[in-house]
């Protein structure tokens, strides 16, 4: 082989030496790295909802229907009169236990509770002739037309109110229980003893009561 082809045969081997090297010294690809998942926004915590003013009396009236279990054919609803309030307040409340849900009237006590008219009760009696409110369990009877109209009895279970069904302690209408008395008055007028309330509301308050349920009476600072 002359020089010169010598020459240019080297020179291609050298290329093509210089060509593979660099080939197999390429940079291996780049792969794509995976998304930066987005931050999940904080959902705020929903707020608590607030214990019902009468929620202390709740609890008297759910100890009650455990204590008077077997007096009580209906255990979803209770009615709840909170003589803590004035009688311009809405302190009869009919609770549904499964929901919680309750319906809110109206209710008066007794003259012989508030001899002064002051629109708040301030002592129970069980007494004969006291024309006062009695405080305990009550579980709701029949329905009868009396001198106010549709009406329930109820009966006394505890030796607080055991005198209220002789007493004829009942729930009943009067107008003196309506919101027109108190805009005009600032207050409830008062009854002999019965969870008196407004007459247009007696049948939704009476249907709710049923009978064979409990109605719980009472004031937190009264034993």
């Amino acid at each position: 082989m002359d020089r010169r082809n010598f020459t240019k045969f080297a020179l291609s081997g050298l290329a093509f030496s210089f060509l593979s090297d660099s080939m197999g010294r390429a940079a291996p690809p780049t792969l794509p790295q995976p998304a930066t998942p987005a931050p999940v926004p904080r959902v705020p915590a929903a707020p608590a909802r607030p214990l019902p003013r009468y929620a202390a009396l709740l609890d008297r009236a759910r100890a009650a229907l455990d204590q008077h279990g077997r007096a009580f054919t209906l255990r979803d609803r209770v009615g709840i009169v909170d003589f803590d309030a004035p009688s311009k307040d809405l302190r009869m409340h009919i609770v549904d236990l499964v929901s919680g849900q309750a319906n809110s009237y109206l209710v008066s006590h007794g003259r012989g509770s508030d001899p002064g008219h002051s629109g708040w009760l301030h002592s129970f009696s069980n007494e004969f002739n006291s024309l006062a409110s009695c405080q305990g369990a009550f579980r709701t009877e029949m329905e009868y037309v009396g001198q106010h109209g549709r009406s329930m009895r109820l009966a006394g279970l505890d030796p607080q109110n055991n005198n209220a069904e002789a007493r004829a302690i009942v729930v009943h209408g009067a107008d003196y229980v309506t919101e027109d008395h108190v805009a005009a008055w600032g207050k409830c007028g008062r009854s002999e003893g019965c969870f008196a309330v407004a007459p247009h509301i007696v049948p939704q308050v009476l249907g709710l009561l049923g009978q064979g349920r409990l109605l719980y009476s009472g004031k937190l600072g009264a034993a």
